[in-house]
C-alpha cells in the first residue's frame, strides 16, 4: 500500500473559511483501500510553506495529491488578486522538491480546465471528476509499474448511494473551521439537472442527480456531532431542494434522528408550500441561500433559468412568513441585459422584503458552458481567448459604468443590499471581530413588521 500526502490548497476565506470536503472524502476512500493518508490544509497551517515542506519530508509519501477548490473568486472587480493558480503552481513545485514523488491534481477547479491547469501547474497526473474510485485505481496502476495517461477521467455513470465515501474529518481542521465559520459542510447528493448557461456543475458532477440515502446523511451528521460536537452544517449540493423531493426525505430523517443540527443550503426559487418550509425549519434549517441569479424575467430567460421573478418573490415571501432568513445572489450584465432591464431588475429587488441581496457585475466565462458560445457569437470575446485567467461576460447592450452607478444608488444606505462583493466581505470581517460566526449575513435581517430603515453603514 502507498503513503499519500493530501494537500488542500485553498486559502480564501471569502465570505468565510470552508472545510475541504473533497480532500476529506478522498482521504476516506484511500484509507478504506488500505493506504496511509496524511491530510494537510495550507490555510490551517497559516500558509506556512516551511511547515508544509517539513511535513512532506517527515511523512515521506509515495505520492502527493493536491485539491483545487476554485480557479478564481469569479468577482470581476478582483483582478489578479482573485486568481488562485499562481499559488497552486508554487505549492506544486514545493511538493515536488520536498518529496520527488508524483504530484496528482484533483478537485472541482481542475475538472473545469484539466489540460490547461495540469500544464500550468506542472504536475504529473490529474483526476477529472470524482476521486474516490479514480485515485485508488491510479495508485494501483503506479504500484504495478504502469505509465498511466496524464489525465484520468472517472469512468461510468458516476458514484451513487453508499459508493460515495464518507468524509474523513481531522480534529485540527475541524477546530480551525468551526472556530472560523462555526460550521462544516456535507453533501446529500451530486449532479445538477438544470441548464443554466454559465454553470460548470454539469461538467463537474454530471446532469443526473445521484442521491445519498437520507439515513447515510444523518449517520454522517451524528458522527460529526458525537466526535467533534459539530452542530452547524452547510449542505453543498448544487441545489438542495431537488424536484423529486429527496431534500424533504433528508429533513424527515433529521427530525426522526433527534439530532439538534442547524443547517443551511443552496436553494432554487421553485414553488414550496408552507408545510414543506415548516418541515425544513423543524429539521434545523435556519437560513437559505437562494440562486435567484437575475432580477427580471428577460435576464432570467437569458440565463435559461426555469423560473420567473414572481416565483423568486413568492419563495422569499414564504420564507419571511416562517421567519427564515434568505440571501439572494444576483448577477447583472448577463445575456439579454439592457439598461431597461437593469432598472426593472433593481425595482424588482426593492420588492424583496426582509432579505439580503448580494449583487455581482458580469459573469465568469468558463469552458463547457453555453455562455462561452454566447460570448463568442456576440463578439464579447474572441474565439481564441484563453480562459485560464478570468474573462467575463458583459452584455454588449449595457453601459457598465452607468449600470454600476444605478446599482450603488439603489443599494445606498441598505446594509442588507451588498455591492460590490468586496463590500460584503468587509462587513463580514467586522462581524467576525465582534464574535459572529457562521453565514453571518443572516444577522443583517430583522423580522420586524415594519420595513427596514435605510441606514448608512
Amino acid at each position: 500500500m502507498s503513503k499519500v500526502f493530501l494537500l488542500a490548497t485553498n486559502t480564501t476565506t471569502d465570505p468565510y473559511p470552508v472545510y475541504p470536503l473533497g480532500m476529506a472524502v478522498v482521504a476516506r476512500a484511500l484509507t478504506d483501500a488500505g493506504h496511509e493518508v496524511r491530510q494537510f490544509d495550507f490555510l490551517v497551517s497559516g500558509r506556512d510553506t516551511a511547515g508544509l515542506e517539513s511535513a512532506i519530508k517527515q511523512f515521506a509519501p509515495d505520492c502527493v495529491g493536491l485539491s483545487l477548490r476554485n480557479i478564481d473568486n469569479v468577482d470581476s472587480f478582483s483582478g489578479e488578486s482573485g486568481w488562485y493558480l499562481t499559488q497552486a503552481r508554487e505549492l506544486t513545485q514545493l511538493c515536488r522538491e520536498a518529496s520527488g514523488a508524483p504530484v496528482i491534481i484533483g478537485g472541482p477547479a481542475f475538472s473545469i480546465m484539466p489540460e490547461e491547469i495540469l500544464d500550468y501547474l506542472g504536475a504529473d497526473f490529474g483526476i477529472v471528476g470524482e476521486g474516490e474510485k479514480a485515485f485508488p485505481e491510479l495508485l494501483a496502476r503506479l504500484t504495478r509499474g504502469e505509465q498511466p495517461e496524464r489525465i484520468i477521467r472517472s469512468s461510468g455513470p458516476g458514484l451513487t448511494g453508499s459508493d460515495m465515501a464518507q468524509p474523513l474529518l481531522v480534529r485540527e481542521l475541524v477546530d480551525f473551521y468551526v472556530g472560523g465559520s462555526g460550521m462544516v459542510n456535507l453533501q446529500t447528493k451530486r449532479g445538477c439537472p438544470f441548464k443554466c448557461v454559465y454553470c460548470t456543475y454539469p461538467c463537474i458532477e454530471g446532469r443526473v442527480l445521484r442521491l445519498r440515502e437520507p439515513e447515510a446523511v444523518v449517520e454522517d451528521l451524528a458522527r460529526m456531532n458525537a466526535e467533534f460536537a459539530i452542530d452547524h452544517v452547510f449542505f453543498t449540493d448544487s441545489v438542495f431542494n431537488d424536484p423529486g423531493g429527496h431534500y424533504l426525505e433528508v429533513a424527515e430523517a433529521l427530525i426522526k434522528s433527534g439530532l439538534n443540527i442547524k443547517w443551511s443550503a443552496f436553494f432554487k426559487p421553485m414553488p414550496i408550500t408552507a408545510g414543506e418550509l415548516a418541515l425544513l425549519k423543524r429539521s434545523g434549517l435556519y437560513a437559505v441561500e437562494l440562486g435567484t441569479d437575475a432580477s427580471c424575467d428577460a435576464t432570467l430567460a437569458g440565463l435559461d433559468k426555469s423560473f420567473s421573478f414572481a416565483e423568486a418573490l413568492a419563495f422569499n415571501q414564504a420564507c419571511v412568513a416562517q421567519e427564515i432568513p434568505v440571501a439572494h445572489f444576483v448577477m447583472f450584465a448577463g445575456p439579454g441585459e439592457t439598461m431597461d432591464t437593469v432598472r426593472e431588475g433593481l425595482a424588482n429587488l426593492e420588492r424583496l422584503e426582509q432579505c439580503v441581496v448580494f449583487a455581482f457585475s458580469g459573469i465568469r466565462i468558463l469552458p463547457g458552458t453555453r455562455l462561452l458560445n454566447i460570448a463568442r457569437a456576440e463578439g464579447v470575446i474572441a474565439d481564441d481567448t484563453p480562459l485560464l485567467k478570468p474573462a467575463y461576460y458583459f452584455s454588449p447592450h449595457v453601459d457598465v459604468q452607468a449600470m454600476h452607478e444605478a446599482m450603488l444608488t439603489s443599494f445606498a444606505g441598505r446594509r442588507e443590499r451588498i455591492f460590490p462583493p468586496s463590500e460584503g466581505q468587509a462587513r463580514m470581517e467586522v462581524m467576525q471581530r465582534f464574535g459572529y460566526r457562521g453565514l453571518m449575513w443572516d444577522k443583517l435581517i430583522s423580522f420586524r413588521k415594519d420595513k427596514p430603515r435605510r441606514v448608512k453603514t
